[in-house]
């Protein structure tokens, strides 16, 4: 199996349909962490969107399993902000930021959110170097939050994205929500054990 280089591309594109997918999403969040964190200070994952709209649950769902993970649990240095019972949203994420960024060390952000894009990208995972711009595909002007992101296309975009959203199949997300959280896992496990 070929890892794509994260550092040369700046991105990893994969299918949910692959079967590799967690694997390769995990070796490259574990390259990401090898590589840029500096093992002080606190790991986040900010699990952005909302429990009342289908297509974007993706964050909070994700959300919820990390925060099951027995594992995850043990690690005292990684926190995971947003949730089915508290999601960060469009309505609070700017609150959730200030909080992040006056913590005493800066963290390590991964931002994880549901995106809109083309038909022949549903499905795809998207790991990527730089900050995630939550709500651009609703066209809303939020901060752009992270040093890594990880978005899933779960639907198209373009026209009418409100009603998009809220007719994406759960299918789809909830899929994309397990193999992100696998991904997360691996990397985690991959990068604290060696």
């Amino acid at each position: 199996m070929i890892i794509p280089q994260l550092l040369k591309t700046n991105e990893i594109r994969v299918h949910i349909d692959n079967p590799f997918a967690s694997d390769i999403l995990g070796k490259g969040i574990f390259k990401i962490l090898e590589e840029c964190y500096e093992q002080k200070g606190e790991i986040i994952f900010l699990c952005i969107g909302t429990d009342r709209s289908t297509g974007d649950s993706l964050g909070p769902i994700v959300g919820n399993i990390l925060m099951e993970n027995p594992y995850i649990q043990g690690l005292s240095n990684i926190h995971i902000y947003g949730c089915l019972k508290e999601p960060v949203h469009a309505g609070n994420i700017e609150k959730v930021i200030e909080q992040l960024n006056n913590l005493r060390n800066k963290p390590f952000i991964i931002a994880i959110d549901a995106s809109l894009g083309r038909i022949e990208n549903i499905g795809t995972i998207k790991l990527g170097k730089g900050p995630l711009k939550p709500g651009a595909g609703v066209k809303k002007e939020l901060p752009p939050v992270g040093s890594y992101h990880i978005t899933g296309t779960v639907n198209f975009g373009g026209i009418m994205e409100y009603l998009i959203l809220q007719n994406t199949r759960l299918y789809i997300v909830m899929q994309m929500s397990k193999i992100i959280a696998d991904a997360i896992f691996k990397g985690l496990k991959l990068y604290f054990t060696l």
